[in-house]
């Protein structure tokens, strides 16, 4: 059964050609990526999304499978296509969302999420989102089903804002309006564990500091807002603090921040007692290794095929210099 169930797209990321670098096709979307992650570091995961059928949708399951994903919620469009993502780079590794590919007049797959096909599973462990399933009213009714479910079943949610103006039909770097913020309301004050970029902290909280983001909303929840180069700060009930982010080589930075909160979630499901932040020293491992995940899969292109195995993130973290 699998302890960590990732909602939401699977989609593909059309890196577009930058410098000498052609472009390239990956498997990404955050839940995805996110589900992936998980099973390569070796937790029970599973995904909930539709794809098309079509090629992407095949290669999806073929990936699933060889992940050994739970995919009782994965669900098909016999109408829809799966979606795919412009990105562009720039010399940093860094991207931007430039729209998207393959629409035949219908919308995505991943718009059409039906609640009344979620996972039995759901209500155990931890429930993986983000807020895109918002942005269409079918994927925002099975998100909040799905949240509903896992909730009542006793299991612990967790929120990754992922903000992306393109999927909301908004320019690429419009920030939430008041009614879109509105629609994230219910999500971010029923998450356990909330995780946003610096900048999505300070739009929808006016604050960047992880402690002051859990005390605006009433449930108080553990925070981590990651900030790219700059790193990562975390409020986990009496734990806080914050790490440098790991100096590394950056190809692409694609699918770094589903990597480390896969890491983080990686190690909360071993270790359930790091949400409340009991162990200070505990908790900042734990963000060291998430944060460790994050940097491997920025030195190799595309969000899924990098992603590293426990092992490896364990032998980067030993390799660093200390202090």
């Amino acid at each position: 059964m699998a302890q960590v169930f990732c909602l939401g797209e699977a989609l593909i990321d059309r890196l577009l050609p930058w410098g000498d670098d052609p472009g390239r096709d990956c498997l990404g979307g955050a839940p995805a990526n996110g589900a992936c992650a998980l099973a390569r570091l070796g937790s029970a995961a599973g995904f909930v999304g539709r794809l098309g059928r079509d090629p992407i949708g095949t290669a999806f399951a073929e990936l699933f499978e060889q992940r050994g994903l739970d995919i009782s919620g994965l669900q098909w469009d016999e109408q829809r296509p799966s979606r795919v993502v412009l990105v562009e780079r720039d010399a940093s590794g860094d991207r931007c969302f430039g729209g998207f590919d393959g629409d035949r007049g219908s919308g995505f797959a991943d718009t059409a999420l039906e609640a009344d096909q979620l996972p039995a599973g759901l209500g155990n462990g931890w429930l993986a989102c983000g807020t895109i399933p918002l942005a269409t009213p079918t994927s925002a009714l099975a998100l909040q089903q799905a949240i509903s479910r896992h909730r009542n079943g006793g299991g612990h949610l967790v929120l990754d804002v992922n903000w992306r103006p393109t999927f909301w039909g908004l320019a690429a770097d419009a920030e939430p309006t008041a009614e879109i913020q509105q629609q994230m309301q219910p999500l971010l004050r029923q998450a356990d564990l909330l995780k946003l970029a610096a900048e999505e902290a300070e739009g929808l909280f006016s604050s960047r500091d992880a402690q002051a983001v859990a005390a605006a909303l009433p449930q108080r929840p553990a925070v981590v807002v990651t900030d790219g180069g700059k790193g990562v700060s975390w409020s986990m009930g009496a734990a806080s603090g914050s790490l440098p982010a790991y100096r590394v080589p950056v190809v692409d930075t694609t699918g770094a921040g589903d990597a480390f909160l896969a890491g983080l979630l990686h190690r909360l499901v071993k270790e359930p007692n790091l949400l409340a932040g009991s162990d200070p020293g505990r908790v900042q491992q734990a963000l060291q290794f998430a944060s460790a995940c994050g940097a491997l899969v920025c030195q190799g292109a595309g969000a899924i095929d990098p992603q590293p195995a426990e092992p490896a993130v364990l032998a980067f973290i030993e390799q660093q210099p200390a202090g």
